[in-house]
C-alpha cells in the first residue's frame, strides 16, 4: 500500500471510530436516561446501591470516551498535516494508529460487557 493510500486509510479508520464514539455518546446519555427512571420507581436500598454503581460506571466510560475522541481527534490532525506534505506516515504514526486501534476494540469490548450487565439488571429490578 503506497503511503497516501495508507493515509487515507488511516483517516478513514478515523472517521469510522469518531462515529462510534457519538454512538458511545448518545448510548451512555440514554443508559443515564434510563437509570434514572428506573431507580425514580424503586424505594429498595439495594437497588439504589446497585444504581449508583452503574452511574458511577457511565460516568467513568463518558470520560474514556471523551478521552478516546481526543486521541483520535489529535492524531488525526497529525495524520493530515502528514498528507498535506505528501509523505508516507512514519513509524510513530503507525504506532499511533495501531494503539489507537487497539484502544477501539477495548473500549467496544467493555462498553458491550456494561450495557449486558446494565440490561440484565434492569430486567431484574422492572419484572
Amino acid at each position: 500500500m503506497s503511503g497516501s493510500n495508507k493515509i487515507e486509510q488511516f483517516l478513514h479508520e478515523n472517521m469510522t471510530w469518531m462515529r462510534q464514539i457519538d454512538f458511545f455518546n448518545q448510548e451512555n446519555s440514554h443508559f443515564k436516561t434510563r437509570l434514572s427512571e428506573v431507580v425514580d420507581m424503586v424505594i429498595d436500598k439495594r437497588i439504589i446501591s446497585n444504581a449508583e454503581r452503574f452511574q458511577n460506571q457511565f460516568i467513568v466510560n463518558d470520560e474514556c470516551i471523551n478521552d478516546m475522541a481526543r486521541d483520535i481527534r489529535l492524531h488525526e490532525k497529525n495524520l493530515q498535516l502528514i498528507r498535506t506534505q505528501k509523505k508516507a506516515p512514519d513509524s510513530k504514526a503507525c504506532k499511533m494508529q495501531e494503539k489507537l486501534r487497539n484502544e477501539m476494540v477495548y473500549l467496544e469490548k467493555q462498553f458491550l460487557k456494561l450495557k449486558n450487565e446494565y440490561n440484565q439488571y434492569l430486567l431484574s429490578i422492572v419484572l
